[in-house]
């Protein structure tokens, strides 16, 4: 009798079948509904993806749904919550329903012309079918395909694409923000020469540059060169810093990295031998020395074991006895000027500006207020005519935020309110987001459809950067077929909350032509809605 009393208070804790079934078969007839209602664009999409774009249409109902209630309950009674349908959704739908009648002492089988012809093994080998066709056959043993971006060496060096084609490389991409085509068409011709050499078959994939706003120009620092040798934690040295002395008449020295040269006169840097010193007053008014530690032909290397910043100008002083004034004092020659920076900190002001005059720092006065704020182009005007106050906008892959707190005819007031408590330095040309301004910029710039006539005849894939709406994927697919030829696949980036928000629109258009898919920018993405999000 006790268990009989225990079992009766389980069975009362249970939800009630009858209305799980109810819930779940107003789903089901909302996902056949709509179906039915797009009729007209499933008759669009190529036969390839017939089965997928209908399963589609099945997702996106059940998703307008808070299914939060209805899983805990099918969870209590032993069935699956929904969560893993995506790929056969009504499949999974009509299980459970089937499942529910027999728990509730009935039988029930879906109308015959409602069937989903997306079931549980299809959907599988749909997603291994439409995977292969855009990023070709997986390698035996490795369900992935590995991606590798082309440097611009890749241009020049056949055994470089060699020998990622030989590591594995299923995709070249190639960005057409860089490079042109000259340099595109050797990259390819690398790797159909590598291909047959290792038996192996190579996509490649090409990338459009798409509208990407930057930050404009911003005007030289000075020249000066610092000179720091590296240190531990403690600030012992424990490398020197080396530079190349060169002749002013031809600075160039290609083994010399970035930022190290010193032009100096020839006959002078002709006396200079391994180990002589050189003394010198640096533009902090410090003494300092410069010991010459190898001589070529058209240089010499010097270490520094202390910081030292040279300016043009500043007088190099060699050792060497016996010799005149003239023979062991030179000075420097011109220094190129270092990159312009615009350093920013919480609660600046920000002036963007129409123009791509050269951008400038803030300035400040003695006691440390500002005279005038920092001030920066953008490289895309149009997008001030969409521009609305308080919207929220993030520079530099999101290292910097703020909001626009004015609005005139040539510029915005940007409040900053998002950097590094010790402050960010902004620099020229670094992306600039603005994910709640609904910008009216197409998805292919007037370069884009330039470099689509190289794209259509080479590329397997196109990679639609900034893809936003499902106008950006017609314009797509009107340019190549215009172009002629077999259509490259098309993949969608999703780079914006805008775009996001239109995939599966995107995504049904997409589908009109018989190869397609989506790669999601993460980068991009998570400066658009938080990287907490992102997932």
């Amino acid at each position: 009798m006790r268990t009989n009393n225990i079992a009766s208070n389980a069975d009362l804790r249970l939800p009630d079948i009858q209305t799980v079934l109810d819930e779940l078969m107003a789903i089901r007839v909302d996902m056949v509904s709509d179906v039915a209602k797009s009729r007209a664009r499933l008759d669009r999409v190529d036969p390839n993806f017939c089965d997928s774009a209908r399963n589609l249409l099945h997702y996106l109902a059940i998703r307008r749904r808070d299914l939060r209630p209805l899983q805990l309950r099918l969870a209590a009674l032993g069935f699956s919550s929904l969560g893993r349908a995506e790929s056969h959704v009504l499949a999974t739908v009509d299980a459970v329903l089937a499942a529910l009648h027999r728990l509730a002492g009935t039988t029930w089988q879906p109308p015959h012309d409602e069937t989903a012809v997306v079931d549980f093994a299809s959907g599988e080998r749909l997603l291994a079918e439409h995977a292969e066709g855009v990023l070709g056959a997986s390698t035996p043993g490795r369900g992935v395909r590995i991606m590798v971006p082309m440097p611009s060496e890749a241009a020049d060096d056949y055994a470089l694409v060699h020998n990622l084609l030989q590591e594995g490389m299923n995709c070249m991409r190639i960005n057409c923000a860089h490079d042109d085509s000259a340099a595109w068409l050797q990259m390819i011709e690398h790797l159909r020469r590598a291909e047959p050499v290792l038996t192996r078959t190579c996509r490649v994939v090409m990338d459009l540059a798409g509208p990407k706003l930057r930050t404009g120009p911003i005007e030289p620092g000075p020249a000066v060169l610092r000179i720091k040798p590296k240190r531990d934690v403690c600030g012992r040295v424990i490398s020197a810093a080396k530079v190349y002395l060169t002749s002013e008449d031809s600075p160039y020295n290609a083994n010399a990295p970035r930022g190290t040269l010193i032009p100096v006169p020839a006959k002078w840097l002709a006396r200079l031998r391994i180990g002589a010193t050189l003394q010198l007053t640096d533009a902090r008014g410090a003494k300092r020395t410069l010991t010459v530690v190898e001589v070529g032909g058209s240089h010499c290397v010097a270490e520094a074991m202390k910081t030292t910043y040279i300016v043009p100008g500043t007088v190099l002083i060699h050792d060497q006895k016996g010799a005149t004034k003239e023979e062991r004092e030179a000075a420097v020659g011109g220094l190129p000027p270092i990159e312009g920076t615009i350093f920013l900190q919480q609660c600046d002001l920000l002036v963007l500006t129409r123009n791509l005059n050269p951008g400038r720092a803030a300035t400040i006065d003695p006691a440390g207020q500002t005279l005038t704020p920092a001030e920066i182009g953008c490289t895309m005007p149009e997008v001030f005519d969409d521009i609305c106050q308080g919207e929220s906008i993030w520079f530099d892959d999101g290292k910097i935020g703020g909001f626009v707190e004015k609005i005139g005819n040539e510029h915005i007031l940007v409040r900053i309110t998002q950097a590094r408590l010790k402050g960010e330095k902004l620099r020229a040309d670094k992306g600039i987001n603005l994910p709640e301004t609904g910008l009216r910029l197409s998805a292919l710039t007037a370069k884009d459809v330039e470099d689509l006539s190289f794209v259509a005849h080479h590329a397997d894939v196109v990679e639609l950067s900034f893809a936003n709406t499902p106008q950006d994927v017609e314009l797509l697919q009107q340019h190549l077929t215009r172009l002629g030829g077999p259509l490259p696949a098309i993949v969608l980036k999703i780079e914006t909350r805008r775009g996001f928000e239109h995939l599966p629109d995107m995504l049904l258009t997409a589908m009109q032509a018989p190869r397609c898919g989506v790669m999601i920018a993460r980068g991009d993405l998570a400066v658009e809605c938080g990287f907490e999000r992102l997932a």
